[in-house]
């Protein structure tokens, strides 16, 4: 932590959800589309796979329509969103005092290395799952629950019934 700024407390979660909906409803307001991350990743895909092998990205079902009439496909919405968010999430950590570069262990159960490893399978099978289902947990969730999507509070229940359950679970291994 830095000792020119001392570490401040976290916002009360009420607080912290009022500023969130307010978020989405600016992002709906400004950009016509609410808050998303998942589509970031495709389009950093498509981008790469033109500098590799351009091609096999403009025939791609999926990656081409990113990449039509030579469009750039870092050049959207959700790009700056993402890469806001995390510029954000920098200059916040920085001057709360809370930013540090580390490796939680939890109980201890299971090495560093094992549970780095553990986290990006889980991020991969996390954003084919999004990509699968058309959108992540903010897009579905948090987006779809404020359009009153049925499908948006389904998710949401499934979502936190299967995180309580995994975490239950995973709590006597990791």
């Amino acid at each position: 932590m830095s000792e020119c700024s001392p570490v401040r407390p976290l916002w009360p979660p009420v607080v912290a959800g009022v500023v969130l909906g307010l978020v989405l409803i600016l992002t709906f307001v400004l950009v016509g589309n609410g808050v998303g991350a998942s589509g970031t990743f495709a389009r950093i895909a498509a981008w790469f796979g033109m500098q590799v092998a351009p091609t096999a990205i403009e025939t791609n079902g999926y990656l081409g329509g990113m990449v039509a009439n030579h469009a750039n496909p870092l050049a959207n919405w959700i790009v700056v969103e993402v890469v806001g968010v995390a510029i954000g999430a920098l200059l916040a950590a920085v001057g709360a005092g809370r930013f540090k570069i580390k490796i939680d262990v939890g109980a201890g159960k299971i090495s560093p290395r094992t549970r780095l490893v553990l986290a990006l399978l889980g991020g991969v099978l996390a954003g084919f799952g999004s990509r699968l289902a058309a959108g992540c947990t903010s897009g579905v969730g948090l987006s779809g629950t404020a359009m009153l999507g049925i499908g948006g509070f389904i998710f949401l229940v499934v979502f936190f019934v299967v995180g309580l359950s995994m975490s239950a679970l995973m709590r006597r291994v990791w």
